[in-house]
C-alpha cells in the first residue's frame, strides 16, 4: 500500500511537471491533492478534460468547485463530486450521456476517492 501510494505522488509530479501551462499559476497540491491528481490521470482524464469548454467524452471537469456546489439540492460541492463518482447516474449533466463506468466505488480506495475529490475540489 505504502508503494502504491508513493508511486501515484510520483506519477502525480511527473504529470504536473509536464502538463504545466501558461496563464493562471497552477495551485500548490498536497500530498491527499497530488494523489487525488495521480487518480484523475489515471483513471478519469481519458473521458474528462481540465481545460475550459474542451469535450472528450463527458463534461470538463474545468471549474468544478464551483459548478458543483449548485448542481444537487442539499449537497455542497465535495458531497455532489463524491457522489457522482460513486452514483454517476443520478445526475446527468444537459448534453450528455449516461455513459461513466459505475464501478468506482468498488475500484477506488478510500484515499484514492478521497483524494479525487480534493484534487477537483482545487479546480474552481
Amino acid at each position: 500500500m505504502k508503494y502504491k501510494i508513493s508511486l501515484f505522488l510520483l506519477a502525480a509530479i511527473v504529470l504536473a511537471a509536464c502538463s504545466a501551462t501558461s496563464g493562471a499559476p497552477a495551485p500548490t497540491l498536497d500530498a491527499v491533492q497530488q494523489t487525488g491528481q495521480a487518480v484523475y490521470n489515471l483513471r478519469c482524464a481519458q473521458c474528462h478534460a481540465l481545460a475550459p469548454d474542451t469535450i472528450v467524452i463527458g463534461p470538463s471537469m474545468a471549474g468544478i468547485a464551483t459548478r458543483a456546489a449548485n448542481r444537487m439540492d442539499g449537497y455542497d460541492a465535495e458531497a455532489y463530486i463524491e457522489h457522482s463518482i460513486l452514483v454517476p447516474g443520478d445526475y446527468i449533466v444537459d448534453g450528455f450521456t449516461d455513459t461513466m463506468p459505475t464501478n468506482f466505488g468498488k475500484e477506488l480506495t478510500s484515499a484514492e476517492l478521497t483524494g479525487v475529490v480534493a484534487f477537483l475540489m482545487t479546480l474552481k
